[in-house]
């Protein structure tokens, strides 16, 4: 049986489904396919197999409910070798979130030789064995193959993350649409503790410089800090073949920490 879409379309209108919802509220949306849907859109009108999408950042302002979501969009710069395009969220008429987007044009890499980190030396996710706990994969929402440590735990975290779902119904899901979706995952990946996940994240930052060529994205915590109730986090991304780009967030002490983390 086919899995539920994210989103299914009525005109210009995109219609939760109710797997769309997120971990704080069961009636809001997650934050993974706010940002998912207005990749879609940026890519659906902007995109073009000569450019990359290298950044992507959505602030995320207020919570949207389960209500019809519009995307609207608008060209900010149109060039030869960079693209800049803008697009606002409204769910029941109301904004409430918006992302900036930069593509530039696909051209030979500069001469020379530059120092790059190493790739991570991690297992296929074909050679690990599906976790028995749904949480991993908060509840059928994507699929994971965990490799090191896990939310919560006091040490390196990797872990392989792959999409069970269309975002919107009878659209595939592309490889900037996979990876805009997954990339909030940096939030609770590097910003939970010992006491549960206490941050809710304000924005995702992507920054790509290839698209995933497999169907898998591999998140590795580099990052996390938090002075005043005010937390940033960060994780390299992967494909199958190698490092693809980054996924930075910045985050919020909740009140009331999800106190109920995946186990190891």
């Amino acid at each position: 049986m086919k899995n539920q879409p994210f989103f299914t379309k009525d005109r210009d209108a995109f219609i939760p489904t109710f797997v769309a919802n997120g971990p704080w509220d069961p009636n809001s949306l997650h934050g993974r396919v706010i940002i998912g849907l207005l990749a879609f859109e940026i890519e659906q009108r902007h995109g073009s197999d000569d450019f990359v999408p290298v950044r992507l950042t959505v602030d995320m302002f207020r919570l949207p409910k389960m209500a019809p979501i519009e995307v609207k969009t608008r060209i900010i710069r149109d060039g030869m070798r960079i693209k800049v395009i803008e697009a606002e969220f409204f769910s029941g008429g109301t904004s409430m979130a918006r992302a900036s987007c930069q593509l530039l044009r696909k051209t030979e890499n500069a001469p020379g030789n530059v120092w790059s980190p190493p790739n991570w030396d991690v297992p296929r996710p074909a050679d690990i064995a599906k976790p028995t706990d749904p949480r991993l994969g908060m509840n059928g929402k994507w699929t994971t193959r965990p490799i090191a440590g896990h939310m919560g735990s006091l040490g390196p975290r990797r872990l392989w993350m792959s999409e069970v779902r269309e975002l919107v119904e009878g659209v595939p899901v592309t490889p900037f649409v996979h990876v805009a979706t997954g990339a909030d995952f940096a939030s609770p990946f590097a910003n939970a503790g010992d006491q549960g996940l206490g941050y809710i994240n304000s924005d995702v930052t992507i920054y790509l410089h290839r698209l995933p060529v497999t169907n898998w994205i591999g998140f590795e915590v580099v990052n996390h800090h938090a002075t005043d109730g005010i937390a940033i986090g960060e994780c390299w991304l992967y494909d199958e073949k190698g490092p693809i780009g980054t996924s930075t967030v910045a985050a919020l002490a909740q009140r009331k920490p999800m106190t109920n983390p995946p186990p190891p």
